[in-house]
């Protein structure tokens, strides 16, 4: 397996975020493209919400999401089994080196993958060779730099510093959204077409359950430990980013818009 260290981790509070995720909400860019009979890779496939939505779209298509956790992988099995959703399946597997034979797939799927890893036009150029002659590579990552909050407070603007640093320190990139078509295009794709979406968070809900995310996130997921560990930051930076992000979650005000970049790449 590969040597990155992810940042986020497999606390409660980031699964939290990832069991949002759905194809309509993180994949729309894609779903044009998907037709009944497909067989589809997803890479990085974390709890299987996007993965099983997929599967629904393409079935009676096969559909395999791969991810490096084990505990997640049972995690995903559980939820496609809740769904009832019988033509996918997940695995333990490595981006980098995917045990499928060249061409094996219409479309390889990443979303939030490659933001974490050190080395994205390799593991492009392996999702490449498992893809087949007219089919599809399809990437969407978020690019932190370019997330819009307000009010920007002393505390959400200490939280995007930090967050640069602890990221960086793993061995990923942040703003990996803007630097996709550029990466795609270094790993030997023939075609690439680019475009850009956001998350928006502005009602009550969306601001809690985001806010109230990070609130959990800085002081409890991995993020924390290598803020902590790596001597970024103290406890009491921690917790006055937390009690930021409490404030905006519940300031009717507040308003965030976060970027992502995507690309549909062929061979």
């Amino acid at each position: 397996m590969s040597s990155e260290h992810y940042t986020h981790g497999h606390h409660e509070s980031v699964l939290r975020s990832h069991i949002w995720r759905t194809a309509l909400n993180s994949a729309a860019y894609l779903l044009p493209h998907l037709r009944p009979g497909m067989k589809l890779l997803d890479v990085g496939a974390g709890p299987g919400t996007i993965t099983v939505d997929l599967a629904e779209l393409v079935a009676p298509g096969l559909v395999i999401g791969v991810d490096a956790s084990a505990e997640v992988v049972a995690q995903a099995t559980a939820h496609a089994a809740e769904r009832g959703v019988t033509n996918v399946e997940f695995r333990v597997g490595d981006a980098y080196a995917l045990d499928f034979a060249d061409g094996s797939f219409d479309v390889v799927h990443a979303h939030q993958v490659l933001q974490h890893l050190a080395r994205p036009v390799e593991a492009l150029a392996e999702w490449r060779r498992v893809v087949a002659d007219g089919g599809l590579v399809a990437a969407r990552d978020g690019d932190y730099a370019g997330a819009i909050t307000y009010p920007q407070t002393p505390g959400l603007v200490s939280w995007a510093a930090l967050y640069q640093r602890v990221h960086r320190s793993n061995g990923g990139e942040p703003d990996a959204g803007r630097r996709l078509k550029a990466w795609a295009r270094a790993a030997g794709f023939g075609a690439v077409e680019a475009s850009a979406s956001v998350w928006c968070f502005a009602t009550d809900d969306e601001r809690a359950w985001w806010g109230g995310m990070w609130r959990d996130r800085v002081l409890a997921s991995a993020f924390a430990g290598d803020a902590l560990g790596k001597g970024f930051a103290v406890q009491g930076d921690l917790e006055a980013i937390s009690v930021a992000w409490a404030q905006w979650a519940e300031d009717p005000d507040g308003w965030m818009a976060f970027p992502h970049g995507e690309i549909l790449a062929t061979r």
